[in-house]
């Protein structure tokens, strides 16, 4: 995933030019806030509990690599969504 940090409104959802996802957070990249906050937006968007996902790579860097627990088919198809067309 690709974070904004200080976005002014938080969202999750596109694709950055190396297709990663996404995540706008309102948090700023101080203390791993943004990192704690975009797991969070993650976790919501995907319909999982915020301790399913978690961190592989990343806490200093705005692209994140993160794990995600849960039904495979059912992640994908959400991820798909939030992604978007490939264009």
């Amino acid at each position: 995933m690709r974070v904004k940090p200080r976005a002014s409104r938080p969202a999750v959802g596109g694709r950055y030019a190396g297709g990663e996802l996404l995540v706008a957070v309102r948090e700023p990249a101080v203390d791993g806030r943004a990192t704690q906050a975009a797991l969070r937006a993650v976790a919501d968007a995907l319909g999982v509990a915020t301790s399913r996902v978690v961190l592989v790579s990343g806490a200093s860097s705005r692209t994140k690599v993160m794990s995600v627990e849960g039904d495979e088919t059912v992640l994908a198809r959400r991820l798909d969504e939030l992604l978007g067309p490939l264009e």
